[in-house]
């Protein structure tokens, strides 16, 4: 009987220590929920955010009213632009074929698209923006005074492809480099756009997220402070460089993806998030860099993709070694995230909140 007694506490020893973990895990979380829903608002953002860390959500919600001067708030479930966190996401699909073989960073992309001609930009300059492209920001005006690529002109790849100038120069932001990227994507795979990123990660994370068509697909997707139609036909325009739209818990849901290794090998993830300093710490469509936190003992590694459309901003904050992800989705144009390498601003504080006690 002893004996029976002795190896039934050692049975019921390991499973008190779980528990006492899990309730170390639960006030830990507890606490940074505290401290994330106090700073969010404190730091002037409007809009939806959520944070996990690694499987657990840790918090989320919204802040003030979708639309200015009118009573309602956000919706969880509301479909976003996200804006350039589609390049992110273009650039996850580049880095799959890489991982299969089929694409290779340092070549000539001519060799998958011919129209590109042999002074062809790599996978790595279009990633990182060094491709030498015409870039839609210098397209003739419409009446409006915006870029005519994005409302009213001459659009697409055609336009892309004409007047380019040297390949490897100087940094510059330019959405040419994935509207073109997007275009290799098609051709080497043989399959659209919207349906590779439905085969290869909306399906299998189960996201709701989507390229954006000129009208809704469903009435779901029109909010109050939403994007009008106008807005829509917007993003249609900005293909691979913009055209997603999708939920704050979708982003989510593929940053954790990304985390855990399910979307891409480790080896193509750390090329990925590899920044170069040179470049202002661009990886490949994303920015990866160490920065202090305030609380924080020690710098740490963020990976940032950040993206605006009109009235819409966005920033995907991951934070590998923590295994956090912070997403913030906003209808306001003029909110000033500012610089979390700088020390100071909204997105810093915020992000110091989340991951320093």
């Amino acid at each position: 009987m002893k004996r029976l007694l002795a190896a039934l506490m050692l049975l019921a020893a390991p499973a008190v220590a779980q528990t006492g973990a899990a309730g170390d895990v639960a006030r830990a979380d507890a606490a940074a929920k505290a401290r994330i829903d106090a700073a969010v608002p404190a730091s002037g953002f409007v809009g939806v955010y959520t944070v996990y860390q690694g499987p657990r959500r840790i918090t989320g919600g919204s802040v003030g009213v979708a639309a200015v001067g009118q009573p309602g708030g956000f919706a969880a479930e509301s479909v976003w632009p996200w804006a350039s966190v589609t390049k992110q996401v273009v650039a996850t699909m580049v880095m799959q074929e890489v991982d299969k073989g089929h694409l290779s960073l340092d070549v000539p992309a001519g060799r998958y698209l011919p129209a590109l001609g042999a002074s062809a930009p790599t996978l790595r300059q279009l990633l990182r923006h060094r491709a030498g492209l015409r870039n839609p920001d210098d397209s003739v005006k419409d009446a409006n005074g915006q870029p005519g690529f994005y409302t009213t002109g001459e659009t697409g790849l055609g336009w892309c492809l004409r007047g380019r100038g040297a390949v490897g120069g100087q940094w510059r932001y330019n959405n040419c480099d994935y509207i073109v990227l997007g275009a290799i994507l098609e051709r080497t795979t043989r399959t659209a756009l919207p349906a590779l990123f439905a085969q290869r990660i909306a399906a299998p994370l189960g996201l709701t997220a989507h390229f954006a068509t000129a009208a809704p697909a469903d009435v779901d997707e029109a909010w109050n402070g939403g994007p009008d139609a106008a807005e829509r036909a917007t993003l249609v325009r900005y293909g691979a460089a913009g055209g997603l739209v999708g939920t704050a818990g979708d982003m989510a849901t593929f940053d954790r993806a990304l985390l855990s290794g399910s979307l891409l090998s480790r080896s193509a993830l750390a090329t990925m998030w590899a920044g170069d300093p040179a470049l202002g710490h661009m990886a490949l469509g994303q920015w990866a860099f160490t920065t202090p936190l305030s609380g924080c003992a020690a710098p740490v590694r963020i990976v940032e993709r950040r993206g605006a459309i009109g009235r819409f901003q966005v920033r995907n904050l991951i934070l590998p070694d923590q295994g956090l992800t912070i997403v913030l989705l906003t209808n306001r144009g003029d909110f000033d995230f500012g610089e979390i390498w700088q020390g100071k601003g909204p997105s810093h504080a915020i992000l110091s909140s989340a991951t320093c006690a």
